[in-house]
């Protein structure tokens, strides 16, 4: 049993052990520059707006779900069909794959995650006018939906506004060490 655990074990992807960190990040897994740079490129969202949002969600955790709720000793489930490094909805995900046709795309692959990061700020920028940039109502459209940002739910939750300004601080940190590391990143042996 312990040698199968090994085993699984090794066959997760495992987010870095410096989080803060996003040369860190991007130097323990060295394709996920790519794929973020790729994302960029395509749908115009910064890789720190990215970055800062997938570590909001997930902390890098391709298999992130939920926590299940419990009454008592009795297991609920699931709040909800987030997964992913993004903790994207099941219908959500359906929405994207729709619109993109991309049909072979996996919530737990960082490739296809950030793809539909990028995809779903640039919706938001369309829809409601929000900046590419700006982490902190993105994320804030992210975690609501588009109709609840423009109803303002999110001011119901004085929670949910704490951690988009963490979002938003930890995008701005992300965006300063970035600029250290990119010429690196870009010039890297594994590139």
């Amino acid at each position: 049993m312990f040698t199968f655990m090994i085993f699984l074990s090794g066959c997760a992807t495992m987010p870095s052990a410096r989080l803060d960190n996003i040369c860190e990040i991007f130097r323990d897994q060295s394709d996920w520059y790519d794929d973020a740079n790729d994302a960029f490129k395509k749908w115009g969202v910064p890789v720190h707006v990215q970055m800062a949002i997938i570590h909001q969600e997930s902390r890098f955790y391709s298999d992130a779900k939920p926590s299940f709720e419990w009454f008592l000793f009795i297991p609920l489930g699931r709040p909800s069909s987030a997964y992913g490094y993004a903790q994207v909805l099941d219908s959500t995900w359906d929405w994207y794959i729709d619109s993109t046709g991309n049909w072979g795309a996996d919530r737990d692959d960082f490739e296809d995650a950030t793809d539909f990061i990028g995809w779903y700020v640039s919706v938001s920028s369309q829809k409601l006018g929000i900046s590419k940039w700006d982490a902190g109502k993105q994320y804030l459209a992210y975690h609501e939906g588009h109709g609840g940002y423009k109803r303002r739910t999110y001011n119901r939750k004085p929670w949910l506004v704490r951690v988009a300004k963490k979002v938003d601080r930890r995008s701005k940190r992300y965006r300063g060490q970035l600029a250290s590391c990119r010429d690196e990143l870009e010039t890297s042996w594994w590139q």
